[in-house]
């Protein structure tokens, strides 16, 4: 140990935590770990966001298992996201392994093989919990940015969620959206004209584009009711176990759009909704955004601005966000700033953008004496990885190579028989997987359309009623007065017969 002193000294100094914290693993000085040296993460910091990246293969994913069984195993509930689709196994124990029996010897912790609370959500066709919003819920600013509208068109959007409010027409869902679009563009045209000015069909038009193309990426599941209750999210077990609620996000990779509308209408609702937390020592969620560049390459610069803003803000409602991507370059740098914990694992330099992305990346960490920081990124092992969090202070913790510990759950996928089991024991899916399609803007505006084209025929039959009694009458006028032609010849006649009986009189 007197060769690694100095540097066991500078992790167990480092990462010294008075109140309740989690071990990620222990330092590691070159190939070495040290036994004991443990990196740990105080709680009281766990919403100050975080970031987990590294290349393909290198175990980002076992990362975000290990510190979202942590979080549970400390009564913080988590959402995962789950894009790759192998997180599921969190709800059964891990098998075990003698090379996890030896990690974790080397660390310095004893292993316990845990299965933890999980609940299985959906926002596509796949099974689990379904996740619903209603068009109303996202209101006309935030839907703007999600469509990238223009200024005009925005207006108009505006024009239609205040027609609606005042008019009493729920917007549910995109069925009811496209309906709206089509009355005040249509039927309801001068009505509208009436009240708000004109509105051009071209605007209407490029507005009922960008809501096909998001209904083509899977919206019209997405959007409707029951709308999710975002408290069933900070729900704790009877174990007093935070639950895991793991969002299956398999068959949406090629759905940017529809991905980053929900994580922006779930990162709004969260915000709304809950309290101002303060410094209460703990978090009350942690979410995960797994493949984060889904998120960012597709927003638009408004809608980076909202996201940059709810990453600013959300910290204190109690709410910790952590990206997982590839590379630290995959977040914009004023979201990248915020976020306190940094994880990253090996990256690779094959070419020399990739060389300028790796240097880039370690710049984005403390410097320190015992490690050349953009060198050892090409040579941590599967399972290792730089770490920085902020310390119970919120000052940024000394780098450290660490040897992460294994994850207690399972590090595979749930069969099929054990999915329908969680989702058999799942009190939400009875929540929410009920299909509701109540009286909303769509049958009430096909209503009102209705009667206004019944009422439109209705006056259209009695003007052609009119019409045809008109001519009736003049038919019949002109059938009583005297034809004009036999009136001259009548009068000719009378007239000879007139100067006839003078002639003879004389």
């Amino acid at each position: 140990m007197s060769q690694t002193e100095p540097f066991f000294n500078y992790i167990t100094e480092g990462y010294k935590c008075k109140g309740d914290f989690i071990t990620l693993g222990a330092g590691m000085l070159g190939e070495e770990t040290v036994t004991n040296a443990l990196v740990n993460i105080p709680l009281k910091t766990l919403n100050r966001h975080g970031l987990i990246a590294g290349a393909t293969g290198t175990g980002k994913t076992k990362t975000l298992q290990i510190l979202a069984e942590n979080m549970s195993e400390k009564g913080i509930p988590v959402l995962l996201m789950d894009v790759k689709g192998d997180l599921s196994g969190l709800a059964q124990p891990s098998a075990g392994h003698p090379k996890i029996d030896e990690r974790h010897e080397k660390i310095g912790i004893p292993f316990d093989a845990k299965r933890f609370p999980v609940e299985i959500l959906s926002i596509s066709e796949q099974e689990g919990v379904r996740l619903r919003a209603t068009v109303s819920e996202f209101g006309p600013v935030l839907l703007s940015r999600i469509l990238d509208l223009t200024e005009t068109q925005s207006g108009i959007l505006a024009i239609i969620f205040k027609y609606c409010d005042d008019n009493q027409l729920p917007l549910l869902d995109l069925k009811d959206f496209k309906k709206m679009l089509q009355f005040i563009t249509a039927e309801g045209k001068e009505e509208i004209a009436a009240e708000y000015g004109r509105i051009s069909s071209s605007s209407t038009g490029a507005i009922l584009r960008k809501i096909v193309e998001l209904e083509q990426q899977g919206g019209e599941l997405f959007f409707g009711e029951k709308s999710f209750e975002v408290d069933d999210l900070t729900r704790v077990n009877e174990e007093g176990k935070g639950v895991i609620s793991v969002l299956r996000l398999t068959d949406i990779q090629d759905k940017p759009k529809l991905f980053s509308t929900f994580m922006l209408q779930l990162l709004a609702e969260v915000y709304e909704t809950f309290p101002e937390q303060g410094d209460s020592g703990r978090p009350e969620l942690i979410i995960f955004i797994d493949e984060a560049h889904l998120v960012f390459d597709e927003a638009s610069k408004a809608l980076l601005s909202q996201i940059e803003s709810i990453v600013k803000l959300i910290r204190s409602k109690g709410i910790g966000l952590y990206f997982v991507t590839q590379n630290p370059k995959d977040v914009p740098e004023d979201v990248l700033a915020q976020l306190g914990m940094k994880v990253q694992h090996a990256l690779r330099a094959f070419t020399a953008k990739d060389r300028r992305a790796l240097k880039l990346a370690a710049e984005n960490y403390p410097d320190s004496e015992f490690y050349n920081t953009s060198e050892a990124l090409t040579q941590l092992g599967i399972g290792e990885a730089f770490v920085t969090v902020l310390n119970e202070k919120g000052i940024p913790t000394p780098l450290a190579r660490t040897m992460l510990r294994a994850p207690m759950s399972r590090m595979d996928i749930l069969s099929e028989q054990e999915i329908q089991e969680v989702l058999g024991n799942s009190k939400l899916v009875k929540k929410y997987n009920e299909v509701i399609d109540r009286e909303s803007a769509y049958e009430l505006l096909s209503d009102k359309i209705e009667k206004v084209n019944k009422k439109k025929t209705e006056d259209d039959r009695k003007k052609e009623e009119e019409k045809l009694k008109k001519r009736k009458t003049t038919s019949s006028r002109r059938s009583t007065r005297q034809n004009p032609v036999v009136k001259v010849l009548t009068s000719a006649t009378f007239i000879r017969a007139v100067f006839g009986i003078l002639k003879k009189v004389i």
